[in-house]
């Protein structure tokens, strides 16, 4: 199980990526194709052209970590839709790697974002008393 903190974002890329490419050749990438900086802290995942292997990289203060992940069987739940980067969830990559279709998920709202706040009637809480 990969954890993560919530600070990070997380950039997909969307057309396939030479897995030949280590830490240098996938900073590269994110610098002249994405136009982003390596260093910033947020997550950069890469798949192959057969979609069964994904590569994660992220700095880390002081180096860079780089996950690999290879499924024995089957493929990423991923539609290349595009080139460059696509700004996703933390959630989503989780179900990316577990193998979930994120994009047929349906999301449900359980929390409002505008909270009403009434003022409390204090001649109701005076009767009462």
């Amino acid at each position: 199980m990969l954890s993560l903190g919530g600070n990070h974002r997380v950039f997909l890329c969307q057309s396939p990526v030479d897995f030949r490419k280590a830490h240098d050749g996938l900073c590269a990438i994110i610098r002249d194709q994405f136009q982003d900086d390596p260093f910033s802290g947020d997550i950069f995942a890469f798949f192959n052209k057969a979609k069964d292997r994904i590569k994660l990289l992220v700095w880390d203060r002081n180096g860079f970590w780089l996950l690999y992940k290879r499924l024995e069987k089957g493929t990423f739940p991923f539609a290349i839709v595009g080139e460059g980067r696509l700004e996703i969830e933390q959630g989503q990559l989780a179900m990316i790697l577990e193998g979930i279709e994120w994009q047929k998920v349906k999301r449900v709202s359980r929390f409002s974002s505008a909270v009403a706040m009434t003022k409390r009637d204090d001649t109701r809480a005076r009767s009462s008393a």
